[in-house]
């Protein structure tokens, strides 16, 4: 896939750089501010950028604003963000947005490469890629009418992996249960969470993600 990445540690763009052209991704360019991205992005067209939240002058959420810049310019580009931290606020206002070709993960992840490729991956192909602990975080959010108490063990699991972006075979797969059993605990999860029933698993994950934004 075509790339671009926005990292203002030049330990880690560089890193990155070696570490997709390695796995024989071309690498269209690689800066340190957000507005140097979203020009190169305007400029090369890739399939996908790679982007950290926090990025000069600021440090505060000059990346996610290019991202979120680039997305409306150029609705098909997939966008991978990466944090140092979760930061609830900007996961939500970036995953309510549009979550298809849309990735979030902790810089942590970086080190695997395997579910780093993998998320990346998935983004390419149109779909979400979540960190585990973002979405930990994110579920944690809880009121006096907390809905999520209704969920059984069984179904908060699934939420768990769908919220990630996994479809039901790979929840099936994770879990090691019938693709039919994850069906019915989805089913259940949607029901009891008053959440639109569709099978779009990206959908999926932005119905969750905007009912804890609420």
């Amino acid at each position: 896939m075509r790339v671009i990445l926005a990292e203002d540690s030049t330990l880690l763009r560089e890193g990155l750089v070696r570490l997709l052209a390695e796995e024989g991704h071309e690498v269209l360019a690689a800066v340190g501010d957000g507005t140097a991205l979203v020009r190169e992005t305007e400029r090369h067209r890739p399939d996908l950028i790679v982007v950290d939240i926090r990025m000069p002058p600021t440090h505060t959420d000059e990346g996610l604003r290019a991202a979120l810049d680039i997305r409306e310019r150029l609705p098909e580009t997939g966008v991978l963000v990466l944090s140092q931290h979760v930061e609830k606020d900007y996961a939500v206002r970036l995953l309510t947005a549009d979550t298809a070709r849309i990735g979030y993960l902790l810089k942590d992840r970086v080190a695997e490469v395997d579910e780093f490729l993998d998320a990346l991956e998935r983004v390419h192909a149109g779909g979400t890629a979540i960190d585990p602990e973002v979405v930990r975080q994110l579920l944690a959010r809880t009121t006096h009418t907390d809905p999520l108490a209704r969920l059984t063990p069984r179904e908060r699991t699934v939420l768990d992996a769908m919220a990630q972006g996994h479809t039901n075979t790979g929840i099936a797969e994770k879990l090691h249960i019938s693709r039919s059993a994850v069906e019915k605990n989805v089913n259940a999860v949607f029901d009891k969470l008053e959440l639109p029933h569709t099978a779009a698993y990206s959908r999926r994950v932005l119905a969750v993600l905007r009912y804890l934004e609420t």
